[in-house]
């Protein structure tokens, strides 16, 4: 990839909101692209989701880790197959299943050592607060504290959690990517299918939501698609 600037660290799950971000931040960055497995559901095809967004965008400095701790502490739907997904829609005020207890603060932490070691001036990731599951870790004064943990605990101090669409909605969201010209077609929002993407959990159904508010269709395959 040819120099655009000072680098930056984004955190790239797969899934459409973290593919909005990276087509961000590569307007005017050099990427660094972070990948994480945790034990979730759909650890592989999201793992091919990176590799393939990371070959798109020509991104060379690539880094997959894997934190099986995440999966060995559990609670979560996301990683225990022996707690039901939520598939009835998000609810207003209810933290779902699929909440990974406090799964951005350990994301982070590792995307800023690599940060401080690539010399990095900022790390970006995809969370939204506006319309999203309802995460505690996906809120703004989250991510301004942790910005400052990071001030303090880091040697050049200096390294910016940048959080991009973190007042966007779903819909919005995919109308930003569409202006970046986001590869859709890469990524995988589903929480438990790998073939086609299942239609019917949380992140299904706000994603065909927020395509279909754009009077669009999702360029990946369903098994089911009542939206």
């Amino acid at each position: 990839m040819t120099g655009r600037g000072e680098s930056a660290v984004v955190l790239l799950s797969g899934g459409m909101d973290s593919l909005v971000t990276t087509a961000w931040a590569a307007r005017n960055h050099d990427l660094a692209l972070l990948h994480v497995s945790y034990g979730q559901r759909t650890a592989d095809r999201e793992k091919q989701a990176f590799l393939d967004i990371a070959a798109h965008y020509g991104v060379e400095q690539t880094l997959v880790l894997s934190i099986d701790h995440l999966r060995v502490i559990g609670g979560t739907s996301l990683i225990d197959r022996s707690i039901p997904l939520r598939t009835e829609g998000v609810q207003k005020d209810v933290i779902p299943t699929s909440y990974v207890p406090f799964r951005n603060a350990h994301l982070l932490s590792m995307a800023v050592s690599w940060a401080e070691v690539l010399g990095a001036g900022s790390v970006w990731i995809g969370a939204v607060e506006e319309d999203s599951s309802g995460y505690p870790d996906c809120s703004e004064a989250f991510f301004n504290a942790f910005g400052r943990a990071v001030g303090h605990g880091t040697a050049a101090g200096n390294i910016e959690i940048r959080i991009p669409l973190i007042h966007m909605s779903k819909s919005s969201i995919v109308t930003r990517g569409i202006e970046l010209d986001a590869p859709f077609d890469l990524s995988w929002s589903c929480y438990q299918a790998t073939e086609s993407a299942c239609g019917v959990c949380d992140s299904c159904r706000l994603r065909l939501n927020a395509f279909k508010d754009n009077n669009l269709d999702d360029p990946i395959s369903y098994a089911i698609n009542r939206i």
